[in-house]
């Protein structure tokens, strides 16, 4: 019997400048089932930084691998990539939605968010794909920053 793979082939590659492991210990306290999986240190000096420094960091969110790099300030994030955290309560929304734009994250629109690192984020209803099949929904849904369940379905069953 063939089995799936354990993990996924693709991996998500953050570019933080020099606060990858701050990054990775902010994530992994948010997101339930999230570590620290692995590092990996410069052998010499580098232009990001001296011999011995964090060069990336492996960690999963909620299961999800990724990779940070300490790489510097040459690229930073842009709202051209964001991760969805679907919600099935407006009890995770609130969570998820407080806790990623503490300390320097800032609020956007229709459940769009940017954290303390710069990374985007949208923190939305697991049912978005079935309320905004409703026009008046997708209505009420660009009228707000964080997202209200209970409104979003008042506004698709009116």
């Amino acid at each position: 019997m063939h089995t799936l793979p354990t993990s996924s082939r693709i991996t998500p590659f953050l570019w933080f400048d020099k606060n990858a492991e701050e990054a990775v210990e902010f994530y992994c306290s948010i997101f339930p089932n999230s570590r620290k999986l692995s590092e990996f240190r410069s052998t010499s000096d580098t232009p990001s930084g001296p011999r011995g420094m964090v060069l990336t960091v492996s960690f999963e969110l909620d299961g999800l691998r990724f990779t940070a790099l300490n790489g510097g300030p040459i690229f930073k994030f842009t709202e051209a990539i964001s991760f969805v955290v679907r919600c099935d309560t407006q009890q995770e929304v609130d969570h998820y939605w407080s806790k990623l734009t503490a300390a320097g994250g800032s609020e956007s629109q229709c459940g769009w968010l940017k954290d303390k690192f710069g990374l985007s984020w949208q923190i939305v209803p697991a049912r978005m794909p079935e309320l905004l099949k409703h026009p008046k929904a997708m209505q009420a849904m660009m009228k707000m920053k964080k997202l209200d369940i209970a409104e979003l379905e008042r506004a698709a069953n009116g």
